[in-house]
């Protein structure tokens, strides 16, 4: 599974944070609403195109929160050029 975007709220700590991350599995995207950190709980949706992931990441990112986007993490085995 590849991480494809993630955005955080730009809040610190268990009860404030919420992070949603979007990924693709072959040819299935993943959306995953976390809450709390790292260790949070977390939701899950399933779905057949790019689109429908993202119309479920707007409903998402609605509300009062400056919601960020951050870079995804660099697939394992990446190593910078030198």
């Amino acid at each position: 599974m590849e991480q494809r975007r993630h955005w955080w709220n730009g809040k610190w700590g268990r009860l404030a944070r919420r992070d949603v991350f979007l990924r693709v599995d072959g040819d299935r995207w993943h959306v995953e609403q976390r809450a709390g950190g790292a260790e949070g709980v977390s939701r899950f949706y399933e779905y057949d195109s790019v689109e429908e992931a993202e119309d479920t990441i707007r409903a998402l990112l609605e509300g009062p929160d400056t919601w960020r986007e951050l870079s995804p993490r660099p697939p394992s085995g990446w190593a910078p050029p030198v």
